[in-house]
């Protein structure tokens, strides 16, 4: 039985009946009746075919049970079966539902075949990637052994040099404690050499001094001792000298060297100037603010008297060149020419003067009765020399304007090391912005704290000091001469008070 049924599996009968059933259904609109006809006998003589081998293995698997097993199942099933024209009554299956049942068992076959297909090109695929997976990791297995090696030999080779380069690094922490302690000794040298040049731009400003004072002197002593029709002209207070007969557009020419220079002298005066006269103040007055509020002061009043003095020195060139002014230039240009090329004429030691009497006078400001804001006369000459200079540029430099409690602005003013940072508000002024029109070119410092509309400074005068102000000026103006001669410039004397 085993045999029939197998010669009958791997004759694929029911495949060949079911590859025939759908050839027939494909075509039975196409071919004739007879054609049709011969296909289901064809199909019939088949199915009798397969029936003939079924009924052939139903007969040995009976001879195999013996002469009473399968009776039941020959008597219920296989004889109604047959009684019935192959027909299952019993049953209650149809023929369509034993086709459809047919052919879902050869369908589930063809899932069951191409499973195993995809299932069998999977495993092959895994295969290969695996193999693939393997021959990395033995490449990656090597790499890292070669990098052991390599780490290996990097630590000898580090382990070696370890000690030498523990030596050069003692060295070179030698090398540098000595290049600083030769940096420190060079920093002292230029210090001193610093105080030199400073000593030294001091005495040429005061010789430059005496030799103006000198040529003003023997210019009014031939002028009284002349005899000419415009000697009425040498009672003016500070005679002009001989004009030079260069042409003055080379002050137009040189406009912006000038500026750059001033600029770079201003800054010089912020970092130097102010400090050592910052560092004199602290000697008699403890409170630092009140040492900023007066430096500031007097810078904003130096500016002031060098501008008053610009416009009245302007006014007596312009008196005295336009009787005789001849040629292209305009009057005005001679005139400006005129007082660039002789800023030493300018009587620098009056407008410290009228500063230090505006300072007496400052309610803003206080100072110890035993001396004098003639301390500062050094500081207050060189600002207002270069504010004097500022003056003869075009457009002319000048300071910003300033009130205590104005609002803060970071385009003007850098905030000082002891401010409040979100104070909106500037309590007091440390240095001037300097400004060229509407632009500010350099920036000033300010110290901003809150509250600073109620902030006020404190007075420390004394009663005969703030009842009069101004007596070291007014009553004895010898006295403060005296003191400022020996204090600045020996020897020095206004042109005004000869």
């Amino acid at each position: 039985m085993a045999d029939s049924l197998r010669r009958l599996v791997n004759t694929s009968t029911y495949s060949i009946l079911q590859d025939k059933l759908e050839s027939w259904y494909k075509d039975y609109h196409l071919i004739s009746c007879d054609q049709n006809l011969n296909r289901c006998c064809e199909l019939l003589e088949l199915t009798s075919k397969v029936q003939g081998q079924l009924f052939t293995i139903l007969n040995l698997t009976a001879r195999e049970g013996g002469h009473y097993a399968g009776v039941d199942t020959l008597k219920s099933r296989f004889l109604p079966w047959l009684g019935s024209c192959f027909s299952i009554a019993s049953s209650g299956v149809t023929s369509d539902t034993s086709f459809s049942l047919i052919q879902e068992s050869k369908e589930k076959d063809m899932k069951i075949r191409e499973l195993s297909i995809s299932h069998e090109h999977e495993i092959k695929k895994m295969e290969t990637q695996l193999n693939s997976a393997q021959m990395q990791l033995d490449a990656v297995k090597q790499e890292l052994d070669d990098a052991q090696l390599d780490l290996d030999e990097t630590r000898n080779k580090s382990a070696t040099t370890l000690l030498a380069t523990e030596d050069e690094i003692i060295q070179l922490k030698a090398d540098l404690m000595t290049a600083r302690d030769e940096a420190q000794i060079y920093k002292r040298k230029l210090d001193i050499l610093d105080d030199y040049e400073r000593q030294m731009r001091m005495l040429k400003d005061e010789i430059s001094i005496l030799t103006t004072e000198k040529s003003l002197l023997q210019d009014r002593l031939i002028r009284s001792r002349s005899s000419s029709p415009l000697g009425h002209r040498s009672r003016s207070p500070s005679p002009l000298p001989y004009i030079r007969s260069e042409s003055p557009s080379w002050t137009r020419l040189s406009n912006s060297t000038r500026q750059s220079r001033m600029i770079s002298r201003f800054s010089d005066i912020y970092t130097i100037e102010r400090l050592d006269a910052q560092t004199l103040l602290k000697r008699y007055i403890d409170d630092i603010e009140m040492v900023q509020r007066i430096i500031f002061i007097a810078t904003v009043e130096s500016f002031h008297a060098a501008k008053m003095a610009f416009r009245q020195f302007r006014l007596r060139v312009r008196k005295t060149l336009s009787p005789t002014h001849t040629g292209q230039e305009s009057l005005d240009d001679t005139v400006m020419d005129y007082i660039i090329r002789n800023l030493d004429l300018y009587d620098v030691q009056s407008s410290v003067n009228d500063v230090i009497r505006a300072m007496n006078v400052n309610p803003k400001i206080s100072f110890p009765p035993e001396v004098d804001f003639i301390l500062i006369s050094s500081f207050i000459r060189e600002v207002c020399r270069l504010a004097f200079s500022m003056q003869t540029l075009e457009p002319p430099l000048d300071i910003a304007f300033t009130t205590d409690g104005e609002l803060f602005s970071d385009n003007k003013y850098r905030r000082s090391y002891d401010s409040e940072y979100t104070a909106p508000l500037v309590a007091y002024h440390v240095w001037p912005a300097l400004m060229e029109g509407d632009s500010v070119i350099v920036k000033g410092e300010a110290v901003t704290k809150r509250g600073a509309l109620q902030w006020s400074p404190r007075r420390s005068r004394s009663r005969s000091r703030s009842t009069s102000p101004v007596r070291s000026r007014t009553s004895s103006p010898s006295r403060g001469l005296s003191s400022l001669n020996r204090s600045a410039s020996p020897g020095r004397l206004s042109p005004s008070r000869l």
